[in-house]
């Protein structure tokens, strides 16, 4: 791999390795058959011009026996490079559990990061080599789309939904980052890069930095600021809540007014902050206030944030609760 050829970015990640031996491997055989094909081309030419002006060719009536092997082959061929995709895809999509999160906010032309010890950048992340790395990502306009060559990852940022990403940096330097979907005029000004650094000396750039309060702290505060905790008991069973109770409640199923059973993650935790008449829990009327436009993205990422660190003793009883009405008073 040189790394001076702009073609093929140096190796950075875990991921990078397998991405780059499926694409060789295919640019090998693409290669191989595409110079097969030239060689037999040139042979035909010469072996079956015609000679003379009166030479008629003969009747051809083909070759069973050519025809399979030049329908398996290939199709083996495909097979091959289908499983091996689908292997490195499914590696690349699937985030390991002990994955630290962090968490971006994409915008016309800046990417926001925030760290899950509370501090934030600007267009540069920081993070430890080693360690692999979950980045829950959110647009507050347009599409964009997190792209760092030397990891080997791409990932559409969008408006309304959260998408993510994960790496495991194996080398420290810094990277490029890019945005890899046209978002407007300043597309080509909205870059950045990531800084892979050992431990020791991330735990000191990041000390350097100062104390910050944590997104669940963050999250805390704005909860409590829009009077949530009035409605939503934050521990513990809802039994005098007008709304579900919220601990232990991210992952769980809950059953809504239509009667489908949706998973609590965190698209639906922003859509019922944003949106809330789309999700009503059975046995709750929807007298909830949208929040749109009053929280950003970042806030509603904070609060999510803070929900998922919700749980004590009574947490699973709650998150269990949370799928059933309060017993004296409906939301």
């Amino acid at each position: 791999m040189k790394l001076g050829f702009p073609l093929f970015p140096e190796q950075a990640s875990t991921l990078a390795p397998e991405v780059d031996s499926l694409y060789f491997f295919s640019l090998a055989v693409s290669a191989f058959f595409s110079l097969l094909i030239a060689v037999f081309i040139f042979i035909f030419f010469v072996q079956f011009r015609r000679k003379h002006a009166g030479e008629v060719g003969k009747r051809i009536h083909g070759s069973m026996v050519l025809e399979i092997v030049w329908s398996i082959i290939p199709f083996l061929i495909t097979m091959v490079l289908f499983g091996w995709g689908a292997a490195v895809y499914v590696h690349a999509t699937t985030t390991p559990p002990d994955a630290t999160e962090y968490w971006a906010t994409a915008k016309q032309w800046m990417w926001k990061f925030q760290h899950p010890e509370g501090q934030r950048e600007i267009n540069t992340l920081h993070v430890p080599v080693g360690e692999r790395i979950r980045l829950t990502m959110t647009s507050e306009d347009v599409i964009h789309s997190f792209f760092v060559p030397a990891f080997r990852v791409k990932q559409d940022v969008l408006p309304g939904r959260y998408t993510s990403v994960w790496f495991e940096a194996t080398k420290a330097g810094t990277y490029h980052l890019f945005c890899a979907e046209y978002c407007g005029a300043e597309h080509s000004r909205m870059i950045g890069s990531v800084t892979a650094m050992p431990r020791d000396e991330y735990e000191a750039w990041i000390s350097g930095l100062g104390p910050a309060s944590s997104p669940e702290e963050l999250g805390k505060a704005l909860f409590e600021q829009y009077i949530c905790n009035t409605c939503h008991l934050d521990g513990g069973r809802s039994a005098t809540g007008r709304g579900p109770a919220l601990a232990g409640i991210h992952g769980r199923e809950v059953t809504l007014t239509d009667g489908r059973r949706v998973t609590v993650d965190d698209d639906y935790l922003r859509t019922s902050i944003l949106r809330p008449n789309e999700h009503v829990v059975q046995g709750y009327l929807q007298i909830m206030p949208t929040y749109q436009g009053q929280i950003g993205e970042e806030g509603v990422l904070q609060v999510i944030s803070y929900i998922k660190s919700l749980g004590g003793e009574d947490g699973a009883a709650s998150a269990e609760n949370a799928g059933r009405p309060a017993e004296t008073e409906p939301r």
